[in-house]
């Protein structure tokens, strides 16, 4: 109902902003009856082109000069904007996972996740006045998002630091909160290998709005300027089909004014498009660079191969030949979000969502390193809880992201990538062995095993595993976290009690029952007062997400 009268309201706005277009006096702005009249300014739609005309615009003679009267002012109205109905939007979400009895399973397994497009995605639901959905929130990307003071590494040696540190939980006096956090080496401009990239751009029908085909335009000249003079960029599009529009170069003029060119229209023929840019990606091969194709697209496929799976028989075909892929989503309305996620997962790439200008810059400008360069793949983790001091335990979010106890060393199971200068954080609520948990005592336990009351001065083991990125092989890294970290925990600080908020928010919008009713208030007084611009947009967002719910 909110939706509809908000709705109504647009339109009524819009409804007065057209007759006051249309009135006598505006029609005859410039005249010597009404020289003081104002010109306002509308947003226009352009006229229908060509499916060749659409592909490569052609410069046209500017119009001539028509200038105002000095008497006059000029006011631009901007087109209403209209919160956009998600429901042909399409997203894979999963439940919150389950609790575990560490007696029962102590083991927890999972791939990293360094993507951000859900974080990006749940801001352009708030920012239009709407909850996203849930199946919309994965609560890592929205953890992963910021930035945390995790040591750098002191060489190269070991692509990524490892920190624990466990802290009381805000939300449930019994429990505590694990947290695991890595952070890969930095990646200088003058180090970094020659990038062989392809823009892979959807110019369909779909992309014809002011939040996708221009907004891409943006952001891959933006990525454009980014790049050296080793780099080279090729672009291929598609629409009703599948086209080269710029050859390899790494002349950063002409790829911005290939972008420039393009414009939307047709059917989309997503498939076809993903196997020339792969075919181009292969012909200009950089043995010891980078390849990658940058998918940029609204993720409506809808000529060809469609569907999901099918896209990603191919696509690991590519990955495992040295070809990667990194999918950013763009638009509202017909977003299938599901597909771009797990089409970047299954390409060793990863995947964003671009809202804004601000974002792509963000991404694809402070970010590139990370987004482009991989220091260290298939990295996964295992955290092997003493059930003599743990009891219960639960991982926030990584839901998707979930593998067996045995394929952890398996060197033939996929798992993520970390980029350049890349952070994972992932965060364990626990319960201490003792005391109440979220399930109650079982009648026939089993006795605890010798081992781990023998080692009473273990909380948990956390294991690494990470292939370099031209290895086949994995290494393994160990951690002990000792139980005084537990017997000592207090309420998290500073960057640990960020990364708890922005858990928690993500679990509050996906409808955790378990966080006990902690509010958006309590949400954002834990944040607390932040410098950082993204942490204090955060912070509005929590509010912006309470003024929705009281509605």
């Amino acid at each position: 109902m909110r939706l509809v009268r908000s709705v109504a309201a647009c339109c009524s706005i819009a409804l007065i902003a057209g007759c006051a277009a249309k009135s006598p006096s505006l029609s005859q702005a410039g005249t010597s009856q009404d020289a003081s009249a104002d010109i306002v300014t509308t947003a226009t739609r352009p006229p229908n082109r060509t499916q060749a005309e659409r592909l490569t615009k052609h410069a046209a003679p500017p119009p001539p000069s028509m200038p105002a009267p000095s008497s006059q002012t000029t006011r631009f109205i901007p087109p209403v904007m209209v919160a956009a109905d998600p429901g042909r939007e399409r997203y894979d979400g999963e439940e919150v996972s389950p609790v575990r009895i560490a007696r029962a399973e102590p083991v927890s397994t999972f791939s990293v996740d360094v993507d951000t497009g859900a974080y990006a995605n749940a801001r352009r639901f708030l920012t239009s006045g709407q909850l996203p959905p849930k199946g919309a929130v994965r609560s890592e990307e929205l953890v992963n998002y910021f930035r945390y003071n995790y040591p750098a590494p002191q060489n190269r040696a070991t692509p990524f630091t490892v920190t624990t540190d466990v802290a009381a939980s805000p939300w449930n006096a019994e429990t505590r909160l694990l947290r695991i956090g890595l952070r890969g080496y930095d990646l200088p401009r003058e180090s970094r290998p020659a990038a062989n990239l392809v823009f892979l751009i959807d110019v369909s029908g779909s992309m014809n709005s002011a939040d996708k085909l221009p907004l891409v335009k943006s952001a891959l000249s933006g990525l454009a300027s980014e790049l050296n003079p080793r780099d080279r960029v090729s672009i291929v599009v598609y629409a009703g089909a599948s086209g080269l529009v710029l050859e390899p170069t790494s002349d950063t003029a002409k790829i911005r004014q290939a972008l420039d060119r393009l414009e939307a229209g047709g059917s989309t023929a997503g498939s076809a498009g993903l196997q020339l840019a792969y075919q181009v990606a292969r012909d200009s091969f950089i043995q010891g660079g980078v390849n990658r194709v940058v998918l940029a697209t609204d993720g409506d496929f809808n000529v060809g191969v469609s569907d999901t799976k099918l896209l990603i028989e191919m696509i690991e075909k590519q990955r495992d030949s040295g070809i990667t892929l990194t999918a950013l989503g763009f638009g509202t309305g017909n977003y299938n979000e599901a597909m771009m996620e797990q089409i970047a997962n299954h390409g060793n790439g990863n995947y964003s969502y671009i809202d804004s200008a601000l974002e792509a810059k963000k991404v694809l400008g402070e970010e590139m390193s990370s987004t482009l360069f991989t220091i260290a793949k298939d990295v996964k983790i295992q955290v092997e809880f003493n059930p003599a001091l743990v009891s219960q335990y639960r991982l926030i979010g990584y839901e998707n992201r979930a593998l067996r106890e045995q394929d952890f060393d398996n060197d033939r199971v996929d798992a993520g990538d970390i980029g350049a200068g890349h952070q994972v954080t992932a965060i364990y609520e626990i319960v201490p062995a003792g005391v109440k948990g979220w399930i109650a005592p079982r009648r026939y336990d089993d006795p605890l095993p010798a081992s781990a009351t023998a080692k009473s001065g273990e909380l948990a083991f956390v294991k690494l595993r990470y292939k370099m990125p031209d290895g086949t092989t994995s290494r393994l890294i160990e951690r002990t976290v000792p139980a005084s970290a537990l017997r000592g925990a207090a309420s998290p600080t500073g960057d640990f009690a960020f990364a708890t908020a922005v858990a928690a928010f993500g679990q509050s919008l996906r409808g955790d029952e378990l966080l006990n009713g902690f509010s958006y208030t309590q949400i954002s007084s834990l944040a607390g007062r932040q410098q950082d611009f993204w942490r204090q947009e955060f912070v509005k967002l929590v509010g912006v997400a309470d003024g929705i719910r009281r509605e």
